[in-house]
């Protein structure tokens, strides 16, 4: 017991220190969530509160792909940085929301880097 509830305050400390305290006009932060089956991944304008450019292993493109779950996230990260292209974002602060940066994250992080985006 005791060591399931210090997984969760690591997990909560490494979200906490993944944000930025205050948004500032023209700063965009690149979500990241993961669940066991599925990555989801998007672009935010914290200033205005709008999300820009959305990817996600849901979508129907990628229903039928019969790759790992690895390979998976760097496809996303593809799609979303290309996506990222045509509404012209460039720099981006990546926010992985808790998750350590390692596998899916990882593999995530370096197709979006490979695709154009910078952070």
């Amino acid at each position: 017991m005791r060591k399931l509830k210090l997984k969760k305050e690591q997990y909560l400390r490494r979200r906490k220190r993944s944000k930025k305290p205050f948004p500032v006009k023209g700063d965009y932060r690149l979500c990241v969530y993961k669940s066991a089956r599925h990555i989801e991944a998007q672009i935010i304008d914290d200033f205005n509160q709008t999300t820009l450019v959305a990817a996600s292993s849901k979508e129907k493109a990628y229903a039928k792909e019969k790759v790992n779950k690895t390979e998976l996230a760097s496809l996303i990260g593809k799609s979303l940085s290309e996506r990222a292209k045509v509404k012209k974002v460039k720099k981006v602060y990546f926010d992985r929301n808790g998750f350590r940066y390692h596998g899916r994250v990882k593999s995530f992080a370096e197709a979006s880097r490979k695709g154009g985006l910078e952070f």
